[in-house]
């Protein structure tokens, strides 16, 4: 673990997993695969890739952008899920817990049953309306009161100073958050909710995917259709009805 005096990596906190990325100096290199809080100080954890590191020595640090970019992405549209589900299913919605990294976002909510499949897509819709409409997003610091008396939500388990980061996407979204964020909401592509289910009494998770891995998901779903349409001599206008139609014919035959 390398602590240094100041750094541009973001320790994990708030759902946001830690950046990766390195460190290096002349001669030396150090793969920075996560960083956390150590207290006050921010820890780099890795390994030492060539060299020596000293202390006191000066080390250039170099976030991942790729990867930081990508967890941008799920971060900021976890916050415009949140608004959505309390629109769509009502005000009783509640975050219990989140996982924002490069690859996907898990959120967890407050809700008293399994989300039907329309109010799902209509979530999704909503989320996407959001991103086409390309909020910049702005963030401002103020007392903690001032931001609850401007209606901004609380992150579950966070633990906030008396001065706070309000995050506010157009008139759709503001919650107060310390993670890092895309610039508008149009960075974000696209939303693709995977899966629904319950994971605790009153608690359900939304796993879903956003930018390109949204859209690589999108186009399996297109190929997977385009295959079963195949098998039965279909199109993908068509493939439903032949299916049934298949279905119905094999139950016939067993009778």
């Amino acid at each position: 673990i390398i602590i240094t005096n100041q750094t541009p990596f973001y320790a994990e906190s708030g759902g946001q997993v830690g950046d990766q990325g390195q460190l290096t100096a002349e001669g030396v290199a150090f793969k920075v695969t996560d960083t956390q809080k150590f207290g006050p100080a921010t820890g780099h954890e890795g390994e030492v890739v060539s060299g020596d590191i000293r202390v006191g020595q000066v080390l250039t640090a170099q976030v991942d952008k790729k990867l930081r970019h990508r967890t941008e992405l799920n971060h900021s549209v976890t916050h415009l899920l949140h608004a959505a589900l309390r629109q769509v299913l009502g005000e009783h919605v509640s975050q219990k817990g989140s996982l924002v990294n490069p690859e996907r976002l898990r959120f967890d909510f407050a809700h008293f049953e399994a989300v039907k499949p329309a109010e799902l897509k209509a979530v999704e819709e909503l989320v996407n309306v959001q991103i086409r409409r390309n909020h910049e997003l702005k963030t401002a610091e103020m007392a903690i009161d001032e931001a609850k008396e401007k209606g901004a939500m609380a992150l579950f388990g966070e633990k906030y100073d008396a001065q706070v980061r309000v995050v506010t996407m157009g008139d759709f979204s503001i919650e107060l958050c310390g993670g890092t964020h895309v610039g508008r909401t149009g960075d974000i592509g696209l939303l693709k909710i995977t899966s629904e289910a319950g994971v605790a009494a009153g608690v359900r998770r939304i796993e879903a995917l956003t930018g390109e891995l949204a859209l690589q998901a999108c186009n399996q779903t297109e190929n997977t259709l385009w295959d079963i349409a195949g098998m039965v001599k279909g199109s993908r206008e068509n493939v439903s009805t032949k299916v049934q139609q298949l279905l119905a014919s094999n139950k016939q035959l067993e009778k």
